[in-house]
Parts: structure tokens; sequence; C-alpha cells
């Protein structure tokens, strides 16, 4: 634009010239020439004018055309972001197709070991190249021994089998003992249904509602009560605690007759509404009331079993820790044969962490043991005498020991309880006695029972115990 303008001005000194010469020569033809030249700048300002226009217009046109390679350029970096997922995409295709591959070829794999082993062991592989479980051959060998060994320790006496009962427990009596049951029996969750049976209407009735007061507090929702032993059907298992209270001084043997005729009248009507029913005896004397119950009932020997020294051995267990100062499950020791007087403790098989006592002292249990350990047994016996004299009655520690055997029967547990069972043949024993030994527990009673080894002071004991009962039960009138 500077430009133009000083050729504009120089343009005026031409005119400036011309007006000279036009002095000098005709003045008409000067003023022509004059307008001739105003009118050629004129054309030039608006040529001038017009190239601007055109300027601005090819600058915005540039404009426009920088602005469309921008977006131009923002779609070919958007393209080529989207070429870059499209090609981590494929990547991740390509990825996932070499894991299929190599998934199928470790399936191959797999198939192939399951036919190299089916080979080594001279099996044809079934289609599909599929097994099923099966036992290493090597150790067919270590299997027959622990069979062997298992034979040696227990004596099979019934096979399981699921007779369609629920976890539903009676109780026959509502006495302290059989409150003291109940109760433990709800605290360990082990019954869908409690039911209680007694002939003391008012007490009965009492009784259940306490429980049924304190069903917030457990999990068993159903707890029933009635004298008509309708309410026991389809039981379980079926404690029996009824009967009449041992008094002070007074031996269990002395309470038979007056409980055998109770018993006359409750086991009928119990096998009545529960024939596939586990009847656990605890009325005392247990040893030979579980033989009544069994004569009554004409089920099985498997499924009438009686309390015995289950709470003997608790008690046993319980003495050793306190003269060892250790806790009852740490110290291990069974006491067999009569729940009572002439019951037996198995001194040879006392031990703690599987350490014998007596091969720490091997005149533990006899008479000249400085230690006195023989009072520890006779502790065990003189017990039940003992609360009795304190109290008037046992309770708590026998309603705990039911608790423990209906754990056992109702969770299948197969546990081993010292628990009075026929004893027939066992022993030197060749009477239809019942007498506690090691048995074990599932969901259809009495499963097997232990082969004890016992020395020869210990069987001599068992026989003199198993003369005892027989002594009395030959008296009975059934």
């Amino acid at each position: 634009e500077g430009s133009e303008d000083h050729g504009e001005v120089s343009g005026g000194s031409e005119e400036q010239g011309e007006a000279s010469g036009g002095s000098k020569g005709h003045g008409g033809k000067a003023r022509g020439s004059q307008a001739t030249s105003t009118a050629e700048q004129k054309s030039r300002t608006t040529s001038t004018t017009e190239q601007k226009g055109r300027a601005t217009s090819t600058d915005e046109q540039q404009g426009r055309a920088t602005s469309t390679d921008e977006q131009q350029g923002r779609t070919t970096s958007t393209d080529e972001q989207q070429g870059r997922t499209t090609a981590t995409d494929e990547q991740q295709g390509r990825t996932t197709a070499t894991d299929e591959q190599q998934g199928r070829t470790t399936a191959t794999d797999e198939q192939q070991g399951r036919t190299t082993t089916s080979a080594r062991l001279g099996r044809k592989p079934p289609k599909g190249g599929r097994e099923g479980p099966r036992v290493c051959t090597c150790f067919t060998g270590f299997y027959q021994k622990m069979a062997s060994t298992k034979e040696k320790l227990i004596a099979h006496v019934s096979t399981e089998q699921s007779v369609g009962c629920t976890n539903k427990v009676t109780v026959v009596g509502v006495g302290m003992v059989g409150m003291a049951a109940a109760v433990s029996i709800l605290l360990k969750d082990l019954t869908d249904e409690l039911a209680l049976v007694d002939v003391m209407e008012d007490k009965l009735k009492g009784e259940a509602m306490d429980l049924q007061h304190g069903s917030l507090f457990l999990k068993t929702h159903k707890i029933v009560a009635d004298k008509d032993y309708s309410v026991t059907a389809n039981s379980k298992v079926v404690v029996v605690t009824a009967g009449a209270r041992q008094q002070e001084g007074e031996s269990r043997l002395n309470l038979v007759q007056r409980n055998v005729n109770i018993f006359k009248f409750i086991i009928p009507n119990i096998v009545k509404y529960s024939p596939n029913c586990i009847i656990l005896v605890v009325s005392n004397p247990v040893d030979i009331l579980t033989y009544v119950a069994w004569k009554l009932s004409g089920l099985p020997r498997n499924r009438v079993i009686g309390s015995g020294t289950n709470l003997d051995s608790a008690r046993f267990r319980f003495l050793m820790g306190e003269k060892l100062g250790l806790h009852p499950s740490s110290c291990h020791g069974w006491v067999i044969g009569e729940h009572g007087d002439s019951s037996v403790p198995v001194w040879s098989g006392v031990n703690v962490a599987g350490v014998s006592l007596q091969g720490l002292n091997p005149d533990m249990g006899t008479e000249k043991d400085k230690e006195d350990w023989k009072n520890v047994h006779k502790m065990v016996v003189d017990s039940a005498y003992e609360v009795i004299k304190l109290k008037g009655y046992t309770s708590w520690a026998i309603g705990m020991s039911v608790a423990d055997l209906c754990e056992s029967i109702l969770k299948n547990l197969h546990k081993c309880h010292p628990v009075s069972t026929l004893v027939k043949g066992m022993h030197g024993v060749n009477d239809d006695v019942f007498l506690s030994v090691p048995c074990i527990l599932g969901s259809s009673g009495l499963t097997d029972v232990v082969k004890m080894t016992l020395k020869l002071e210990e069987e001599k004991q068992l026989m003199k115990s198993a003369e005892t009962l027989w002594g009395v039960q030959k008296e009975l009138t059934l």
C-alpha cells in the first residue's frame, strides 16, 4: 500500500510538469489531460481496492482450507487411532485364539497322560479319554494290612442303613436326670423335635412350658409333651430315664425289681409308635434294665443300648486330670463292666499322649502302688453316692453323658464310647449279659465293638461282674 501512494505522488509531479507545459501551450489541452489523469488515479484506486478484496477473499479461502486441513488432520489422527485399536483387537484375537489352541493342546496332553496311565496299568482307556476314580495299585498291600488290623481290632455288629426317621428325640421321664438330659440335648442342637413323656401330668406340663419359654434361645423349634405315647411317634432316639429313684446308700441292683415293672409298660409303647428307633436306657440298674428293654422290645441288639460306664469313664478321666494337673481330654482311660460297684478300670490302657502310665509305674492300680492310683477308681465308684448324699440326686453329669451318646448317634460320628451292650461270647462271658465295653456308635445305633486286650486280672474282674449281674437277671420275671 505504501508503494501505491508513492506512485500517486509521482503521477502528481508529472501532472505538474504537463501543467507547466500547458502554460506554455494550449490551456484547454492541459485541463483535459488533468481530467484524464484523475480518472486514471480513481481507476487505480478502485483496482487496488479490488485487489485488497481479492487478497482478503484469498486469505479467507486459505483460512478455510487451513481449517479443513486441520479437520482432515484430526480425522486422519482418529483413523490412525482406530487403526491402532483395530490392530490391538486383532492381536488380542490372535492371543485368544492361541490360548484356545494351547488349551486344546493341554487337554490333548491330559488325555494322552490318561491313555499312558491306562496303558501302564494294562487297561484300555474308555471312550472320550476319561476314567473314573481308581486306587493306586502300589498301596494294595498296605490296605490289605490295614484291613487285617481292623479285623483284629473291631468286631462287626450291624450294617448301617437309613430307617427314614428325622432327628426327633424322646425323653421318657421328666425327673432330675430326664430334664438334665433334655436340656443338654437342646443346648447341643441335636434334634428337630423334642418330646417329653411322664405319668405325672402336672410336672410334665410345667417342665414342657419352662423349656418352650426358652425356645427363642434354642435351635429346636418344636418341644411337645404328653402322657400319651403317641407324642413319641417317629422318634430316632428314645432316652429312658423313668424309674424309681435311688435312695441314699442303696445299691443300683436293689432298684431292679421296682424298675422292671415300670419297663413292662414303657418299652412296648415306645416300640409301638417308633418301631425304627434306637432305645438308650439310663434308668438304674442300667445294665440289667438294658437287658430287660432288649427282651421286651424285640429289637436287634444294636438298637438297644445302655448309658453304661460312659459317665464312669468321664469321672475316671477327670480324677486322673486332677492328680496329674491336666485337662481330662488329655487323660485317656477306660472303665468297663458294670456301671457302678463292680466296674473294672483298665489300668493297662491308661495313657497321656500315648505314654502308658503303667509303663512308667508298673504297680499302678495294685496294692503295692505307692502313689495310690487305686483310690482314683474307688472315688469313681463312690462318686454317685457322695453326690446323692450332698444334693439328694445326680443329674447334670449323667445328663451331659446322655447328650454325648445321642450326638454320636444322630450325627453318625462313629465315635467310640463305653456303653452297655450284649457281651455274650466276649472275654469269657457265656450268658446273655449286658456290660460296658468300648463300642462304636452311628446312625444305626451300635455298629461295632472294639476287642480290648485285657490283662488276666482285668478279665477276671469283668467275668466276676458278669456273674453278679446274671445272678440277678435269673430271678427276674419279664
